[in-house]
Protein backbone atom coordinates (compact mmCIF):
# COMPACT_ATOMS: atom_id res chain seq x y z
CA UNK A 1 0.00 0.00 0.00
CA UNK A 2 1.64 3.33 -0.95
CA UNK A 3 2.49 5.38 2.31
CA UNK A 4 1.38 8.67 1.23
CA UNK A 5 -2.19 7.61 0.04
CA UNK A 6 -2.55 5.94 3.41
CA UNK A 7 -1.37 9.46 5.40
CA UNK A 8 -3.97 10.81 3.29
CA UNK A 9 -6.90 8.47 4.66
CA UNK A 10 -5.68 8.86 7.95
CA UNK A 11 -5.76 12.70 8.03
CA UNK A 12 -8.94 12.44 6.09
CA UNK A 13 -10.42 10.53 8.97
CA UNK A 14 -8.63 13.06 11.98
CA UNK A 15 -10.42 15.83 10.30
CA UNK A 16 -13.86 14.45 10.77
CA UNK A 17 -15.70 16.39 13.48
CA UNK A 18 -16.81 15.04 17.03
CA UNK A 19 -20.75 13.94 16.21
CA UNK A 20 -20.20 13.55 12.94
CA UNK A 21 -20.10 10.75 10.44
CA UNK A 22 -18.40 9.87 6.92
CA UNK A 23 -18.38 7.27 4.78
CA UNK A 24 -15.25 5.33 3.29
CA UNK A 25 -16.09 6.78 0.17
CA UNK A 26 -15.95 9.76 1.12
CA UNK A 27 -13.26 9.72 3.25
CA UNK A 28 -11.56 8.82 -0.10
CA UNK A 29 -12.77 11.22 -1.99
CA UNK A 30 -11.37 14.09 0.61
CA UNK A 31 -7.79 12.19 0.60
CA UNK A 32 -7.60 13.28 -2.99
CA UNK A 33 -8.56 9.05 -3.73
CA UNK A 34 -11.84 9.46 -5.29
CA UNK A 35 -13.42 5.93 -6.02
CA UNK A 36 -11.20 3.78 -3.48
CA UNK A 37 -13.30 3.19 -0.72
CA UNK A 38 -12.36 -0.18 -0.19
CA UNK A 39 -8.86 1.17 0.34
CA UNK A 40 -10.34 3.67 2.85
CA UNK A 41 -11.38 0.57 4.31
CA UNK A 42 -8.65 -1.60 4.20
CA UNK A 43 -6.37 1.81 6.14
CA UNK A 44 -8.61 1.76 9.19
CA UNK A 45 -8.91 -1.94 9.20
CA UNK A 46 -4.86 -2.15 9.81
CA UNK A 47 -4.83 0.80 12.47
CA UNK A 48 -3.34 0.72 15.37
CA UNK A 49 -3.48 4.14 16.84
CA UNK A 50 -6.33 4.32 19.43
CA UNK A 51 -6.50 8.31 19.26
CA UNK A 52 -7.55 7.81 15.61
CA UNK A 53 -11.46 8.96 15.51
CA UNK A 54 -12.26 5.56 13.64
CA UNK A 55 -15.55 5.37 14.47
CA UNK A 56 -16.81 8.13 12.73
CA UNK A 57 -16.33 6.25 9.45
CA UNK A 58 -19.53 4.31 8.66
CA UNK A 59 -21.10 3.04 5.44
CA UNK A 60 -22.25 5.05 2.70
CA UNK A 61 -25.93 4.12 3.92
CA UNK A 62 -24.82 5.12 7.77
CA UNK A 63 -24.46 1.36 8.46
CA UNK A 64 -22.08 0.50 10.46
CA UNK A 65 -19.69 -2.33 9.02
CA UNK A 66 -18.64 -4.50 11.42
CA UNK A 67 -21.01 -7.43 12.39
CA UNK A 68 -24.08 -6.92 14.91
CA UNK A 69 -22.99 -7.87 18.39
CA UNK A 70 -19.30 -8.03 17.42
CA UNK A 71 -16.92 -6.33 19.68
CA UNK A 72 -16.28 -3.93 17.13
CA UNK A 73 -19.41 -2.76 16.54
CA UNK A 74 -20.71 -2.61 20.24
CA UNK A 75 -17.47 0.04 20.35
CA UNK A 76 -18.23 1.67 17.39
CA UNK A 77 -22.29 2.41 18.78
CA UNK A 78 -20.64 3.34 21.78
CA UNK A 79 -18.61 5.88 21.03
CA UNK A 80 -20.65 7.69 18.14
CA UNK A 81 -23.81 7.80 21.15
CA UNK A 82 -20.70 9.72 23.65
CA UNK A 83 -20.52 12.29 20.96
CA UNK A 84 -24.16 13.00 20.16
CA UNK A 85 -24.89 10.29 17.29
CA UNK A 86 -27.77 8.73 17.65
CA UNK A 87 -27.60 4.90 16.49
CA UNK A 88 -30.57 2.40 16.21
CA UNK A 89 -30.09 -1.03 14.62
CA UNK A 90 -26.84 -0.46 13.98
CA UNK A 91 -27.36 2.71 11.21
CA UNK A 92 -26.46 6.39 12.68
CA UNK A 93 -30.36 8.18 12.41
CA UNK A 94 -31.15 11.76 11.98
CA UNK A 95 -27.83 12.35 10.45
CA UNK A 96 -26.34 13.12 7.16
CA UNK A 97 -23.04 11.95 6.65
CA UNK A 98 -20.99 15.03 6.32
CA UNK A 99 -21.19 16.97 2.95
CA UNK A 100 -18.97 16.88 0.24
CA UNK A 101 -17.30 20.14 -0.81
CA UNK A 102 -19.89 20.38 -3.85
CA UNK A 103 -22.48 19.99 -1.26
CA UNK A 104 -21.41 22.47 0.47
CA UNK A 105 -20.57 24.81 -1.83
CA UNK A 106 -23.73 24.15 -4.40
CA UNK A 107 -26.28 22.67 -1.86
CA UNK A 108 -28.15 18.99 -1.57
Amino acid sequence: MDERARQRILAAVRAIPAGEIAGYGEVARRAGLAGRARLAARVLAGNDDPALPWHRVLRADGRIAFPAGSAQHEEQCRRLRAEGVRVEAGRACGQRPVASLDEQVWGP
